[in-house]
């Protein structure tokens, strides 16, 4: 679930919203069901008159734009929605309107939390991978078998994870060790550990990208190592960030 704040179209005020949302690599999707009722919720005829948007995901808030699929497109993805979640069927089935599917893209700017300092940040950053993977993990364990959304929200999770790490071994840790030379040792460990997750996530998404393969022990293990691999990250930079 995320809040979604849009501005009235009439009255030019705040709104905000609970919805369902669903990773899409570097956007988020969500659906303008109505519970298959015959109009448009209002929160979608806001963004249509101001597709600015704020996005709030629990565990960091960032500004968004709000991009309506349109055509085959949303087709497309309202389908893999539906395989996801049945219900969004039900609900078309029930309305003769189309019901919109919107993306909403975060501006660029500074990542979430980098206002509250690194050690923040890093902190926020490992909490929404944690959380991201116990989530696919339950689903993966739930439906046994990898659903076509489920596949991008893996892919989602690892290009992330490939992301996060790349910055820290191209920027933050030799930052580190250029400032505190004492702590060369522990980089090279930490280092080390995200050389052996790499190889993770790459057989994870080569699995994750063909339908219908087993994935949880794949899923189980990259959590193992990657739950202890955050562990000690945070136990040995966060008393210098």
């Amino acid at each position: 679930m995320l809040l979604l704040s849009t501005t009235g179209a009439r009255s030019g005020q705040p709104r905000t919203v609970i919805l369902g949302y669903y990773p899409d690599r570097d956007r988020v999707l969500v659906v303008g069901s109505a519970g298959g009722s015959p109009n448009h919720p209002a929160w979608y005829h806001n963004l249509l008159a101001d597709p600015e948007v704020t996005v709030d995901l629990g565990l960091f808030t960032y500004p968004a734009t709000a991009v309506v699929l349109r055509g085959t497109e949303r087709d497309d993805v309202f389908a893999r929605l539906v395989e996801a979640d049945p219900g969004w069927g039900d609900y078309q089935a029930r309305t003769t309107r189309t019901i919109p599917v919107v993306a909403l893209v975060q501006r660029p700017g500074p990542p979430p939390g980098a206002d509250r300092g690194f050690a923040e940040a890093l902190k926020t950053i490992h909490a929404a991978f944690r959380r991201e993977l116990s989530l696919i993990r339950a689903e993966v364990a739930k439906s046994g078998r990898l659903g076509a959304q489920l596949r991008i929200n893996c892919l989602t999770a690892c290009q992330g994870l490939h992301y996060h790490h790349t910055g820290e071994s191209t920027g933050l840790f030799p930052a580190l060790v250029q400032q505190h030379p004492e702590f060369a040792d522990v980089i090279a460990v930490l280092q080390t550990e995200h050389d052996k997750i790499a190889v993770l996530l790459e057989e994870l998404e080569r699995l994750a990208a063909t339908p219908g393969t087993e994935i949880l022990p794949q899923v189980d293990e990259l959590i193992a190592q990657l739950k202890a691999h955050l562990d000690r990250e945070e136990a040995e930079l966060l008393p210098y960030l």
